[in-house]
């Protein structure tokens, strides 16, 4: 039988190795060919490789103030010149996999969720907040609060969404829009 003095040694011990733990989730909404389907319907789509130069990387960093973490691309252009760009953001912890999709000109015709691993904050699923992004260019400053709305209990997603987004608008303005 265990006493009630015992109980209590073991309970701040038992708390501080559970508040270590965190829950693993992760939500897939779309694949990178559903995205794709969803964001151009009627278009066909040519993967493109495309690594960055150390340049490049310095360049697109120093113009959309994101720190550019692959010299890859998951790059696909479309039929009409438009751009599907997968690529990922870290949440709070997770990693948010997203798509941009982008017209000839540069412009975010849409961005999709794909996966979100975080256990909360999924509010940046919501279509409205989404589409806050059409029409963007890489000419616009695209500050959370300022030209998207942050959402509350999910700030980090709102804010990372928002740079990874800036990131690729300025990716395609240095790099893309002259392949």
């Amino acid at each position: 039988m265990m006493h009630r003095r015992s109980i209590i040694r073991v309970l701040p011990a038992t708390a501080a190795l559970l508040s270590g733990l965190r829950m693993a989730y992760a939500e897939t909404y779309l694949t990178t060919e559903q995205a794709q389907r969803l964001l151009f319907p009627r278009e066909s789509l040519q993967a493109v490789s495309v690594t960055l130069t150390n340049d490049q990387r310095k360049a697109i960093a120093k113009a959309s103030k994101v720190r550019v973490r692959e010299d890859t691309l998951s790059a696909w252009r479309t039929s009409s010149g438009g751009w599907f760009l997968a690529d990922n953001v870290v949440g709070k912890h997770e990693f948010i996999d997203f798509a941009l999709a982008l017209t000839r000109e540069g412009t975010v015709k849409g961005v999709e969720i794909m996966t979100y691993r975080e256990t909360y904050g999924g509010e940046v699923r919501h279509p409205k907040w989404r589409a806050q992004f059409a029409g963007k260019k890489a000419s616009a400053p695209l500050e959370l609060d300022n030209d998207i709305k942050n959402i509350s209990g999910a700030t980090l997603s709102s804010s990372h969404i928002t740079e990874g987004v800036r990131r690729l608008l300025q990716t395609w303005d240095l790099v893309l829009k002259h392949l």
